[in-house]
Formats: C-alpha cells, sequence, structure tokens
C-alpha cells in the first residue's frame, strides 16, 4: 500500500507553493470487498494536508484485504508530508516553511472516535519537490 499512495498521492501546485508538511492521521472502514467508508480525520497538523490525500483514499477503495473474513473492519492509518530541500535557496524554504507552520491550525477530532478493532498502519512517508 505504501507504493500504492505513493505512487497516487498527487500534491497540488498550491500546497507545494506554501511548502505544506506535516502529519495526518485518519481512520477508515472498509467492507467485505474492501470499498472505503466512514473516512474520518482523526488529527492534522493543519486542513490544508487532508484533500489531496482523501482523493489517494478514494482511489484505494476495493483494494484493501480484512482479515478473518470480517464484513467491516476498521484502519488507522498515518500520513508524514514534507518537502525535499533543494540545493539552492535555502533561506527561501526556511522562511516558507516558517510561515507554514505560523499559520498552520492543527486540527484534533472533538468528539471521541470509537476504534471497535482497528488495525494501525504503518505510517506512509510522502515526499516532494518544491518548485524552482
Amino acid at each position: 500500500m505504501t507504493r500504492f499512495f505513493n505512487e497516487n498521492i498527487i500534491v497540488p501546485k498550491d500546497a507545494v507553493k506554501k511548502r505544506v508538511a506535516g502529519t495526518v492521521v485518519f481512520k477508515f472502514t472498509a467492507d467485505e470487498n474492501g470499498a472505503l467508508s466512514k473516512i474520518v480525520i482523526y488529527y492534522a497538523d493543519d486542513l490544508a494536508l487532508t484533500p489531496f490525500i482523501v482523493e489517494a483514499l478514494k482511489k484505494s477503495s476495493s483494494k484493501w484485504i480484512i482479515p478473518n473474513k470480517e464484513k467491516v473492519h476498521d484502519f488507522i492509518l498515518s500520513f508524514s508530508i514534507r518537502h525535499n530541500t533543494p540545493v539552492t535557496g535555502a533561506a527561501e524554504v526556511q522562511k516558507s516553511h516558517y510561515d507554514f507552520y505560523k499559520n498552520s491550525k492543527p486540527f484534533v477530532s472533538a468528539d471521541q472516535i470509537p476504534l471497535n478493532e482497528a488495525s494501525l498502519l504503518p505510517t506512509v512517508i510522502v515526499n516532494y519537490d518544491v518548485a524552482k
């Protein structure tokens, strides 16, 4: 699945320009056919990190393997989004990175999220190149 997400998460140009970076944690349910439902943002360093990940999650529908032939299964999946540091322009990257974090608004789910029998999956690390 890590390869799937690395191939299918496309960081939009406006997000690249803002140098978005951080962590997002999702909980979602897959049915016996691997189709996704109930995608919940459990935590996000900033909501700007979530739309393009949700799109990739939707593309993964029908690809999930459900353990023990359950009718539905919950998964918890975290993503770490960061940009590759360019060889030149370090001061500009530092400033844009600082600006993003200064203006970011962390999102935490206000309600308790029942986990039932959930599988915590390894973090997907997504690196992207900044525009020159």
